[in-house]
């Protein structure tokens, strides 16, 4: 297994120099990938397009469908590395393997042994649904412990990437050799420093509740929705607020390839910024258990941080239409450029 981690050390070196995709290059990822998969391998990983294994998604420890990285060789490793490289910008590809290894800190902070079974970074899966061809919808997954990235593509091109949940425990590394290593620290921070500039007034509507929720609220629905939602509106803020809370956005969305959120943000914007509302709930403080929400009429994000002595954070990313690509696949059905089952 020591291969293994190599391997992902030099690809996390090298992601972040890939930030777009063409066009085809996702078809062609996956493909590769698949090519490289015994028969055996195939059967496990690949599932039909209208399978219900599709929502099946979850970010907690726990037993998955799909191949884990711990049964492929380390040229088939390579391979969906590049598959998940060519739906995530540089940041977000480094966000998520760095999110694998992290199950070897927890290893050593929860004393279990090298060989510990629950905290394994070779159990994360992939799973793809449908087959990856041109005038054929289709969608990937990989997930595990602290991760679930969704994929569903058409015509060649990603068209979706939720529902999306990253998460990190420890959220701030307390001891060893990664001592202070904070995954998620963009989303953390710039939330703490958005709080910061609010007055009076608008720290009294921002804040919606003394204590913070357990975990984020959406959990694991295949149909994340949460009615009028509440917090301060994106124009009760000032302008230097407003450009404060697209930064924060910009950390989720500019987690994909620039083609996917190049897409995001236009939905986003043709909705209306001033239909968006950011609610706080919790402590202000790092160490007290905190969260927030933004809401806009196309995406809901979530942030949890309330576990382990407020150092375990949760995310989420959801599209409150297109989750799973179901309101594109749909149109596409409809339209009759694929004779599948809709979604």
């Amino acid at each position: 297994m020591k291969s293994h981690f190599l391997l992902i050390s030099i690809l996390l070196f090298r992601g972040t120099a890939f930030s777009q995709s063409a066009p085809g290059d996702i078809e062609k990822a996956a493909k590769a990938f698949i090519a490289v998969l015994d028969t055996a391998q195939c059967r496990q990983a690949c599932f039909p397009w209208d399978e219900e294994e599709r929502f099946n998604w979850h970010f907690v420890p726990r037993a998955r469908k799909g191949l884990p990285l711990k049964e492929m060789t380390d040229a088939q490793r390579s391979k969906a590395y590049m598959l998940l490289k060519t739906c995530l910008s540089g940041e977000g590809y480094k966000k998520a393997t760095a999110i694998v290894e992290t199950e070897h800190i927890l290893r050593a902070l929860e004393g279990r042994g090298p060989d510990d079974g629950y905290r394994d970074p070779g159990k994360y899966y992939f799973s793809f649904f449908g087959e990856p061809a041109t005038g054929k919808p289709w969608g990937w997954r990989m997930e595990g412990h602290h991760l679930s990235l969704n994929f569903s593509a058409a015509d060649r091109t990603l068209i979706t990437g939720t529902p999306a949940f990253m998460g990190a425990n420890p959220a701030i590394v307390p001891d060893g050799p990664q001592k202070g290593q904070q995954i998620l620290k963009e989303e953390s921070l710039l939330a703490f420093d958005l709080l910061k500039t609010f007055n009076g007034d608008q720290l009294a509507k921002a804040v919606i509740a003394e204590k913070a929720p357990a975990d984020i609220i959406t959990g694991n629905k295949r149909k994340a929705w949460l009615q009028d939602p509440p917090g301060l509106g994106y124009a009760e803020l000032q302008p230097a607020q407003q450009q404060q809370l697209k930064k924060l956005v910009a950390v989720y969305v500019d987690r994909y390839t620039k083609l996917m959120a190049d897409l995001l943000w236009k939905e986003i914007t043709a909705a209306g910024w001033a239909n968006l509302h950011f609610a706080w709930a919790g402590g202000k403080t790092w160490g007290a258990g905190h969260y927030y929400r933004i809401q806009g009429p196309t995406f809901i994000i979530e942030y949890d941080n309330t576990q382990n002595n407020a150092n375990h954070v949760h995310t989420t990313f959801r599209d409150l239409k297109n989750d799973f690509g179901e309101d594109v696949l749909l149109r596409h059905y409809k339209q009759g450029h694929a004779k599948v089952k809709a979604p």
